[in-house]
């Protein structure tokens, strides 16, 4: 009581998604060839005594890379700086993070394919050479200066591979896609975070939250605390199958992991538009969402479930996502078939 009363900090949930992250490759579980590969890279660094190759993961959100970024920094005895693409506007924000880094740090960039094209140029001969090109003066009179850099690791996340530019691709050391996650590497890391979080959970229970995480251990701690919440409150704390089904029930996940803005994309999809094929602006608008939301942090996993596709028409529900919802799919006297939506060149504007 008197620590509160004297202001001590009291973990947050934000603060708990920190604690479970793991600190050492072997902590990590999944992504076993990634691993094998990042340890191999990172074992060659550290016989050599100098810096690792730039690492780029990518892949899904919630997958591990802020987590694998924080690894190589601690495999590597080494300080962890933390940008994002977004936060470097200016050529001069990158300069200032760069010209503060010791030998051996490993500066992690979220993101990157946000970085504006004038700072993504500052950064090219930084990875390369270790060095900073500024320009002193202008017109005329203007004069180059090369500064030297120290020897630093880059760790680049990104969600949207496609949109990193050929030039800053090429120049990363080592490139790994993050995949999904099975059930049986999420009931492991639902383990390790029940440990981490004091909760009793029953094997069973991981079993039932894993099925609902959508794949992602980002996914899978979330469910967990409100499980957690749920056998603390309305149980007897441990989580059975039983609780964490009627948890996650309350929650409005189902049992394939579809949250309410995905059931309510999938139903408007495919009870006010019969399935489709409907544009993407004009079905983020009939769900009230941005067509960002809907292509960015909806549609992957429905995708991913086979419940929709995306087609040069636009938007088209499947077989599966009409059986998810207990509806009948539309005759193909009624609807166009998934197929000639596949076949058709022409293209809804939103649509793709």
């Amino acid at each position: 009581m008197d620590e509160i009363l004297a202001g001590a900090a009291v973990p947050a949930d934000g603060d708990l998604d920190t604690s479970l992250r793991p600190e050492r490759l072997d902590e990590f579980v999944g992504q076993r060839r990634v691993k094998e590969q990042l340890a191999l890279v990172l074992e060659g660094a550290r016989g050599r005594g100098s810096a690792a190759d730039h690492l780029l993961f990518s892949g899904p959100p919630g997958l591990g890379k802020t987590s694998l970024a924080t690894i190589v920094a601690s495999e590597m005895d080494a300080d962890l700086r933390t940008t994002s693409g977004p936060a470097l506007e200016r050529p001069g924000d990158l300069a200032a993070i760069l010209t503060n880094l010791e030998d051996g740090d490993v500066l992690f960039v979220d993101e990157i394919h946000r970085l504006p094209r004038a700072v993504e140029e500052v950064l090219y001969p930084a990875m390369e050479d270790f060095a900073l090109d500024i320009v002193v003066g202008k017109g005329p009179g203007a004069r180059a200066i090369r500064l030297p850099l120290p020897q630093f690791t880059l760790v680049g996340a990104t969600t949207r591979t496609g949109l990193v530019t050929g030039p800053l691709r090429d120049r990363f050391g080592f490139a790994a896609r993050l995949d999904f996650y099975d059930r049986e590497e999420l009931v492991g890391i639902l383990q390790r975070s029940a440990t981490l979080l004091d909760v009793r959970l029953d094997p069973g229970g991981a079993e039932e939250v894993a099925q609902r995480s959508r794949g992602t251990p980002r996914v899978a701690n979330r469910l967990l605390k409100r499980v957690r919440d749920y056998a603390e409150v309305r149980a007897d704390g441990v989580v059975t199958p039983e609780v964490a089904g009627a948890a996650l029930e309350l929650f409005e996940v189902d049992a394939a992991g579809l949250d309410k803005v995905d059931r309510w994309v999938l139903s408007t999809l495919c009870e006010q538009f019969s399935g489709g094929p409907v544009g993407l602006s004009t079905l983020a608008v009939a769900v009230g969402e941005e067509p960002d939301t809907v292509e960015d942090t909806v549609e992957p996993f429905l995708i991913q479930r086979g419940l929709l596709a995306r087609t040069p028409r636009g938007r088209v529900a499947t077989a599966a996502g009409f059986a998810h919802l207990d509806l009948a799919p539309p005759t193909s006297a009624s609807a166009p078939s998934l197929l000639d939506a596949l076949d058709d060149d022409t293209d809804e504007a939103g649509g793709t």
